[in-house]
């Protein structure tokens, strides 16, 4: 059963990187640079800073720099236990693929910080600011998944890689986000 739900996700990765072009192969890299976020980073905090004040602002960012570290070391524990190739280090299928940017990153990719980080930052802000902004949450979750997605196109990770980041970000969120509301309850009521 593990063998062909791996098959599939390869037979998954080489169909969707393949539908790559030349022409979008800049947007993919920029959605994938983590320093491309910045803007909407900056955007995150100055509103909450407008909502919130600089006190619960300040806590907001040490939640969040909690929920990347947790995320990110998570990723790394899981790559490192199943040492699952990347596909573009993968000799099996490198051929078969589109190495989009000439960079692979480390030897392991299972799963994606990337999607695991753009996914929990979606979710916090999205929680945190969705009594304020209607539509921002909607709009966090789509970011996130362009940016997961572009994992795939840019041939560093499989789906399933992919897949599983998505699903720790959606996890480690909503709980960072209700010990972020149980830490203002204790401590700044």
């Amino acid at each position: 059963m593990i063998d062909s739900l791996i098959n599939k996700d390869i037979e998954l990765l080489i169909y969707l990187n393949n539908l790559g072009t030349t022409q979008w192969d800049g947007f993919w890299l920029f959605m994938s640079n983590k320093y491309s976020a910045i803007p909407l980073y900056l955007f995150l905090l100055y509103f909450t800073y407008k909502q919130f004040g600089l006190k619960k602002t300040f806590v907001v960012v040490l939640f969040v720099v909690l929920l990347i570290a947790l995320s990110d070391q998570t990723s790394n524990l899981f790559k490192y236990g199943f040492k699952r190739l990347r596909p573009c280090h993968n000799e099996n299928i490198s051929t078969l693929i589109r190495l989009v940017g000439n960079r692979c990153g480390g030897s392991y990719g299972y799963f994606s910080a990337h999607a695991a980080n753009s996914m929990a930052i979606a979710v916090f802000f999205g929680l945190l600011l969705r009594r304020k902004i209607n539509y921002l949450f909607p709009i966090l979750i789509i970011w996130a998944l362009v940016v997961s997605y572009s994992r795939i196109y840019l041939g560093v990770h499989f789906p399933l890689d992919v897949f599983t980041g998505i699903l720790f970000g959606l996890i480690y969120a909503p709980l960072s986000y209700a010990f972020y509301k149980a830490f203002l309850k204790k401590f700044m009521n």
